[in-house]
């Protein structure tokens, strides 16, 4: 997730805090309007990329970020 994460931080010109709340809030969304099983896929591909560690609250200021 770190490629996606630099991906938003120079896209976007934010920090990398602001970069992963902003990648949190996106797969929240996503999973909301996803089918159950695809919806659980999304947690697989988000945590093996390192911060988040699927049982955060979407929405909340540093849930689920690893490394804080």
């Amino acid at each position: 997730m770190d490629e996606l994460t630099t991906l938003v931080i120079e896209r976007a010109i934010v920090t990398r805090e602001q970069a992963q709340n902003a990648i949190l809030v996106v797969v929240g969304y996503l999973k909301g309007r996803l089918p159950s099983p695809i919806a659980g896929q999304i947690d697989i591909l988000v945590s093996e990329g390192g911060f988040y560690d699927g049982t955060s609250t979407i929405g909340t200021s540093r849930g689920g970020l690893k490394g804080d």
